[in-house]
């Protein structure tokens, strides 16, 4: 199976992948109207050599306005710092790097930063992330404290029944947020994922919940990995398996190949459930190239 084939979208993303959802979008998480004509761009990054995302969502507005918007289930304290290097990438697909030596001055859109978070752990409506929160303290030195670069990202909780003034402006959005409550409702009650995920899915057609969406690609989301609801789970039964195979290799190996070989095999797993792979790297550690020699071959 080539790497092409082995990258999996999200719901999220598959449902956002149109210039007309992503206006609509926008709108209601920033509280504006935008005219129905008003170009939208989509330039979400994308890892050439692997073929996968990297980021979740970018585009940009009439060349004004480029948005970034990640969909995370558990908030990482290091969003601005990694929005900030995916931003840096941006700006240099959309500028010619001749013009930078110019002393005309070069004219970029300006940049705007989300996390949409729908993790199961208590989370405000919004919240602001700041680079400048990561930054030293320069006052050990006697220096002043003073921020000459900030990021500031805009996490807004979307589960529902949060936020509804922006639920009611992104109807996608709103049933999107529906459809992952449904599927953790119905695996307190089925106790399976993957019968909660078809259940969901059948209710949802039922109600008039991303009824099309769900007509259209019922298959590919009964077969997708839903990053926002269960990877986390899924790491952490890679990592015991991980780890339990690390000490059994350990005590015929020696300590550290052990632990090289469950790093494998999580990388392994994770590999087979569709991770792209540089979250498979965040997770084991591995070198790149590494990686890329643990890919299926099926």
């Amino acid at each position: 199976m080539s790497i092409n084939e082995k990258h999996k979208s999200s719901v999220f993303t598959m449902l956002f992948s149109e210039p007309d959802a992503l206006r609509e979008l926008y709108c209601a998480l920033e509280g504006v109207t935008l005219p129905p004509d008003v170009p939208i761009t989509i330039n979400t990054l994308q890892n050439v050599l692997y073929l996968e995302l990297i980021n979740d969502i970018s585009f940009v507005i009439d060349g004004k306005l480029v948005v970034l918007i990640e969909h995370q289930s558990t908030v990482n304290a290091n969003m601005p710092l990694r929005l900030l290097q995916y931003i840096s990438d941006i700006y240099k697909n959309l500028c010619n790097p001749k013009a930078l030596y110019s002393t005309k001055l070069v004219r970029i859109p300006r940049p705007e930063f989300f996390v949409l978070y729908n993790g199961t752990a208590s989370y405000p409506a919004e919240k602001i992330l700041r680079l400048s929160d990561a930054f030293e303290n320069p006052g050990t030195l006697g220096l002043p404290e003073k921020t000459k670069l900030e990021l500031e990202v805009k996490v807004i909780n979307i589960n529902e029944g949060q936020n509804e003034g922006i639920a009611k402006k992104c109807a996608k959005l709103a049933e999107y947020s529906a459809f992952i409550a449904k599927i953790r409702s119905f695996e307190q009650e089925l106790g399976n994922k993957k019968e909660a995920m078809r259940a969901a899915i059948h209710y949802c057609r039922d109600h008039d919940i991303l009824k099309e969406f769900l007509k259209r690609h019922a298959r590919e989301v009964l077969g997708m990995r839903i990053t926002e609801w269960n990877t986390e789970d899924a790491i952490a039964v890679w990592r015991e398996e991980g780890i339990e195979i690390g000490i059994e290799k350990g005590h015929k190996k020696g300590r550290e190949e052990g632990r090289e070989e469950g790093r494998a095999e999580i990388a392994r797993n994770a590999l087979s459930e569709g991770l792209p792979v540089h979250v498979v790297q965040k997770i084991t550690g591995l070198d790149i190239d590494v990686i890329r020699k643990l890919w299926p071959k099926d």
